[in-house]
């Protein structure tokens, strides 16, 4: 898969995503395999009045790297302004989201809602490649829903305003995040286009990533959900293609001090409170299927500060440990 300087064979991709993907997460699954990551979404129409809050989210490090800033809107003029203040961040690419499904997105004519107005659509893309001089990328949804899915007809599209790849996610909009994604799109958009293609949607192990890879031919795959509850997936998935054998899930230990790591991250970047208060989304997915997570989680929501986390998750592991000896 070829964008810009970036050259990758089997890439997998960590999506962005909304109040997930920060830099800290990012550097967790960095560390772990993911070929490229993201910013959560950035709202143009913020960066044009110069919100701070949403210049911040574009904010990266160079061990990112590769890395792109995704920008989200459904004017051209306030994307052409946005797209040229990520530039000056010298990311390795610009993604144009026009995947996002929800309500007051799509209500603003943006994300999947450019689905709707595919003219309007080739405007914004076009008026973003104009703007930059990195490459510029596209994601999006099979369709606004299953009665006017034209993939293959938005994809020649992408391709002609210039843009370098374009990620599929195999749901329509009227999915959602829910129901059977559709992969047999993506051959079809393959035949149609030369740019890389890469897939989303349902991607939650290596078995399934080395399965959409063969059926689809896809350049690329690009992991959401699967990552928060298992950032390891992207070195699992990696083992899986290169040798075909399966890694052995993270022990709790494991978890617990990935969990620990990562929530050093949050705290580095965002100070002690901030970075505390902000990691207690992350809980539920790395002590996710453990017995008795409800009450740790419970009593990890309490603290503000870094120590007495880290003291309750360790006083967990260790009884989770004793429990398990006594059973042997």
């Amino acid at each position: 898969m070829i964008i810009g300087q970036i050259n990758i064979q089997h890439a997998v991709l960590l999506a962005p995503m909304e109040d997930v993907t920060d830099i800290s997460f990012r550097l967790v699954c960095k560390r772990l395999g993911a070929d490229i990551v993201y910013t959560e979404f950035v709202n143009s129409e913020g960066l044009v009045r110069n919100s701070e809050k949403t210049k911040r989210k574009m904010m990266f490090l160079e061990e990112e790297r590769p890395f792109g800033i995704q920008l989200y809107g459904g004017s051209e003029c306030s994307m052409e302004s946005a797209a040229k203040m990520a530039e000056e961040l010298q990311p390795d690419l610009i993604d144009i989201n026009c995947g996002c499904w929800v309500k007051n997105v799509v209500g603003q004519g943006a994300g999947s809602g450019l689905l709707k107005d595919l003219a309007k659509m080739r405007s914004v893309i076009a008026s973003v490649v104009k703007s930059v001089n990195i490459p510029v990328t596209v994601k999006t949804r099979l369709g606004w829903d299953e009665k006017s899915i034209q993939i293959d007809e938005v994809a020649r599209m992408v391709e002609d305003c210039g843009a370098k790849s374009l990620t599929i996610h195999c749901r329509t909009r009227s999915q959602g995040n829910k129901g059977e994604v559709d992969y047999s799109w993506i051959p079809v958009v393959k035949r149609a286009v030369s740019i890389p293609i890469i897939v989303n949607g349902g991607i939650d192990s290596a078995q399934k990533a080395h399965s959409v890879f063969i059926e689809t031919g896809c350049d690329g795959i690009m992991i959401a959900s699967g990552a928060i509850y298992n950032p390891w997936i992207f070195r699992e998935i990696k083992h899986y293609l290169h040798t075909g054998e399966l890694l052995s899930p993270p022990s709790l230990e494991d978890r617990i001090a990935l969990l620990q790591e990562h929530l050093n991250h949050s705290v580095q970047l965002k100070g002690e409170r901030q970075g505390v208060i902000e990691f207690r989304k992350y809980y539920s997915g790395y002590l996710r299927g453990y017995s008795g997570v409800s009450r740790l989680r419970a009593e990890l929501m309490k603290y503000v500060e870094q120590q007495p986390v880290i003291d309750t998750l360790d006083r967990f592991a260790e009884n989770k440990t004793e429990a398990e000896a006594l059973l042997v």
